[in-house]
């Protein structure tokens, strides 16, 4: 809005110079001398303009100009005011769909908000598993599952390991049985026939102390 201003400003700055040089040239050219007065402005000297508005510029540029020159220059000021009008409505309008869209966005952002809440707490509730009444995450529960699964088996290779140990050691206990329980059979075999052959030659001496006693 300032550099319209600004524009209009300089645009009234030009054309106050065109009017004045035409002026002075159609003046020149018909033999007349340039007077400082016109119709619409007083004898003597005029006051500066203070007044740095638009309008003020325009009613300034109306005390330099001739009679027959400012109804252009009012011409140029009616259109120039109502682009300025048409510019400030569409300044306006803009504001006003900024201001619109700026409420969407706002608007759009709670729903998107309120959204990715609604959507973390369906993920959380579609990744939760409960273990005997305790909730787990699917990421937890897996570990957990794993490191049950690692500690069974783990569990089992040892089982595994201490009964074939204990299957061997119970073969070479069970072989050592054997071999001794040969042995005993053997032993016992071996003394039983050598009691029966002292028994026999026990009784051979009986038989003949009985002899030799007359009996």
């Amino acid at each position: 809005m300032k550099k319209l201003f600004t524009n209009l400003v300089i645009l009234f700055v030009v054309l106050f110079t065109f009017v004045a040089l035409q002026s002075t040239a159609q003046d020149a050219a018909n033999g007349v001398a340039v007077k400082p007065g016109t119709a619409q402005q007083q004898t003597g000297t005029a006051s500066a303009n203070t007044d740095r508005s638009l309008k003020g510029q325009y009613r300034y540029l109306l005390t330099k100009v001739y009679n027959y020159q400012a109804p252009l220059v009012s011409a140029f000021y009616k259109n120039a005011m109502d682009t300025l009008k048409a510019e400030r409505a569409a300044l306006k309008q803009a504001r006003a769909t900024v201001a619109s869209q700026t409420a969407t966005i706002k608007k759009l952002n709670v729903d998107v908000t309120e959204k990715d809440a609604i959507i973390s707490s369906s993920n959380a509730k579609i990744d939760e598993i409960k273990l005997l009444g305790i909730p787990f995450t699917k990421s937890t529960y897996n570990l957990l599952m794993w490191g049950l699964v690692i500690g069974f088996g783990l569990a089992l290779a040892i089982v595994i390991a201490t009964t074939t140990r204990a299957k061997q050691e119970a073969k070479y206990r069970i072989k050592l049985y054997d071999e001794l329980s040969e042995e005993f059979q053997a032993y016992k075999a071996k003394a039983n026939e050598k009691e029966k052959k002292l028994a026999r030659e026990l009784q051979t001496e009986r038989n003949k102390l009985d002899e030799l006693m007359g009996r």
